[in-house]
């Protein structure tokens, strides 16, 4: 590829390599935020396109590299060396000079090198000879695959109603509940909880979800690979890693569930397909692609079964495309799709007026980042969606007053067809990523079958799950995003200079874009019939910015700034008990880490949980009392599970932040927050399993 002249002189101020150099070191440091094609992401702006350029076009080179210097990586600034950032900003303004003819000052060449003889750091190094002995060292290892020796295939009805012992669904049990009925370990005897054993995980944001089925663990990693793993002992028994392409992989890789059903897993991977494992062996079954990955679509999030169904929603929908965001249904044998269903309301079909008058294929968002949930007795599979896309409302080209369905809202749909039963829109034209699009917790409590759900407004929402009719709500955190929340009626109305901001103004919301409430799911105690929610108080500002109206155009289209709650400035991290039944607080616990897994209950009357200060705890589910903590090489993530192996009850937990740190690293610099130490943490108690 002939390179712009500006290239050249960059390449020659910073060395003939500089580009290549800028774009290993971008990929290391900047890819997990802003992605590999520096189209950017909820946790990172754009650095490439007119959302950028509005911005920075006409900031010189200078300016650029004391802005990124002072600033980045976020929390830890300084890192890097002067040659570090200048090779990075080379490759991130060749990017942009490649695809603008404009005349902008940050495409002017700087006269001269700066600190042209400062030494790179050792990131920046090529160190062929040790990548050559860890190929060799990959190359030569010994371990085998196992063959599982008497696999049992799980049925519908075992994941309808799970054996006590195992975990065979993202929150358990298909209805999202995130509860355990195991009771050996208990109020009274937690406090002697120890570590059985560990395992390293591979690099990336560890948000996911083991399964554990008759003593094996189904283990998934951040670079869509799965182990599985002897759940008593830790001894990996197979081992499946799949194929991507690197651009394919979005904010650190989060793959947040996998299903089992009969004898194979289901894994959807970054680049929009699906694929089916073996669960004996390892091996793949079959693949089947969803969406075109260079169209930004991918995964976070994976497929739940529901009436022999494998349904799932897909990502990255916030790039403007002529097939918009959807959810489909797969045939678990086959991989053959059998429905496909979109969540953006079309022109000329039901909704399709409430996007304005734009055509459908400047219609984003809609996404699906969380799995849903399925009731057995209604066959209803229900599941969140999130925002418009972009963010702001004017920044799409529209208003808040276009509600943009069907986009933030619960959606019930038939598997079997993927028909919309019913839906019930949260919050309409939405525009300051507020989502809804998170879990779906079904209930049953004295005869009232409700959908609760919580977004990152802190609103508890209750649903009826028959009809989505909406029952209550409750807002969980000090708010000053809506002008009116009429709990009769169910309905929100935003500020006014909210409604009417335009490209540019900057919006201050509380809670921030961060939650609120976030991927972080709540767990449901049955025995109170109460909801334990991990909550952030945080507050943010938020700037609209400018997009490319064209296909493979948009994104998120904002800048923002993130900070604490007032008055909550060393109690970031809170946890909450809500009965269900009347909508009420039972207990609020408040510390200064936030809380970075989901919540887990048991039968033992616990809620298990993780915090960014390294800590694994136990709380009372009755009280809100903590009794029992444990500290770990990193900061806790994804959701924690219980199961039993040989009888005895564990308890597990993932460790190794994402992009979070991204937030955390500046809004809680007194934690320190190691940037590596993916594993998982697997505890139990001393002794024997009690006889029963």
């Amino acid at each position: 590829m002939k390179l712009p002249l500006t290239a050249l002189l960059l390449c020659m101020a910073l060395g003939t390599d500089a580009l290549a150099q800028g774009e290993a070191l971008y990929k290391k440091h900047c890819a997990n935020c802003h992605a590999m094609t520096l189209r950017g992401s909820a946790h990172g702006t754009p650095l490439i396109g007119e959302t950028f350029l509005s911005v920075w076009g006409n900031v010189s080179q200078a300016d650029f590299l004391d802005y990124t210097r002072a600033t980045m990586p976020p929390g830890t600034s300084g890192k890097l060396s002067m040659a570090d950032h200048q090779a990075i900003n080379a490759y991130i303004i060749a990017r942009n000079r490649d695809r603008s003819d404009a005349d902008l000052a940050l495409f002017e060449p700087i006269p001269e090198a700066v600190d042209e003889g400062a030494e790179a750091s050792e990131d920046s190094v090529d160190w062929s000879g040790a990548g050559s002995i860890d190929e060799m060292a990959r190359s030569t290892a010994g371990f085998q695959n196992q063959t599982l020796p008497d696999f049992v295939p799980v049925t519908e009805q075992m994941l309808e109603s799970p054996p006590d012992g195992d975990w065979l669904s993202w929150r358990r049990t298909l209805d999202g509940q995130g509860f355990s009925p195991l009771d050996q370990i208990t109020r009274e005897n937690v406090g002697g909880l120890r570590l059985a054993w560990s395992l390293a995980m591979t690099d990336g944001s560890n948000q996911g979800t083991p399964l554990v089925h008759d003593g094996v663990m189904f283990l998934t990693h951040p670079t869509n690979m799965i182990q599985a793993v002897d759940a008593a002992s830790g001894d990996v028994l197979w081992e499946y890693s799949y194929t991507y392409p690197e651009e394919s992989r979005l904010l650190g890789g989060p793959t947040r569930n996998i299903a089992i059903y009969g004898d194979k897993l289901f894994l959807a991977t970054y680049d929009a397909a699906i694929v089916a494992i073996d669960a004996t062996t390892g091996e793949e079954r079959w693949r089947t692609v969803k969406a075109d990955y260079k169209e930004a679509y991918t995964h976070s999030a994976g497929p739940i079964v529901a009436a022999g169904v494998l349904v799932s929603g897909i990502n990255g929908c916030e790039l403007y495309t002529k097939d918009g965001c959807f959810l489909t249904g797969h045939d678990p044998d086959t991989g053959e799709e059998l429905w496909r269903t979109s969540t953006i309301a079309a022109p000329g079909e039901p909704g399709g007026d409430t996007w304005g008058d734009l055509p459908i294929e400047f219609r984003a968002g809609s996404d699906m980042w969380i799995a849903g949930s399925y009731d057995t007795e209604s066959g209803l599979f229900i599941i969140g969606t999130s925002q418009a896309k972009p963010w702001v409302a004017a920044s799409r080209g529209m208003t808040p007053e276009d509600a943009a369905l069907f986009t933030n809202a619960t959606l019930a749909l038939d598997p079997k067809t993927g028909e919309i039963k019913w839906y019930f829109q949260h919050i309409g034209g939405e525009s300051i990523d507020m989502e809804v699009g998170l879990e779906r917790v079904l209930v049953d409590v004295d005869g009232e079958r409700s959908v609760l759900t919580i977004g990152k407004d802190a609103i508890l929402w209750k649903l009826d799950l028959e009809t989505g009719a909406y029952v209550d709500l409750l807002e969980t955190l000090p708010q000053t995003i809506f002008s009116d929340v009429d709990r009769e009626n169910g309905k929100v109305t935003y500020r006014d200079d909210i409604i009417a901001a335009k490209v540019g103004d900057t919006i201050t919301a509380c809670p921030g874009i961060y939650g609120g409430h976030n991927w972080q799911a709540s767990a449901y105690a049955p025995e109170s019939h109460s909801l334990i929610i991990p909550l952030h108080q945080t507050c943010s500002d938020m700037t609209g910015r400018p997009v490319d109206r064209v296909l493979g155009g948009g994104g998120f289209g904002a800048g923002t700034v993130t900070y604490p709650m007032p008055g909550k400035e060393d109690k970031l991290g809170a946890l909450i008990s809500v009965d269900v039944r009347t909508m009420s607080v039972n207990w609020r616990t408040e510390q200064p880490a936030m809380f970075l897994t989901g919540a887990l209950t048991t039968g033992g009357g616990l809620t298990f949980i993780g915090d960014l200060d390294r800590h694994f705890k136990a709380f009372d589910s009755a009280t809100g009392e903590e009794l029992w903590s444990s500290r770990l090489t990193a900061p806790a993530h994804g959701f924690p599970v219980t199961f039993t192996a040989d009888g005895k009850q564990y308890v597990a937990v993932q460790t190794g932040i994402g992009v979070f740190r991204a937030m955390t690293g500046t809004i809680s610099p007194d934690i320190y927050q190691p940037t590596t130490g993916q594993a998982i943490y697997v505890f139990e108690l001393p002794g024997d399993p009690p006889t029963r």
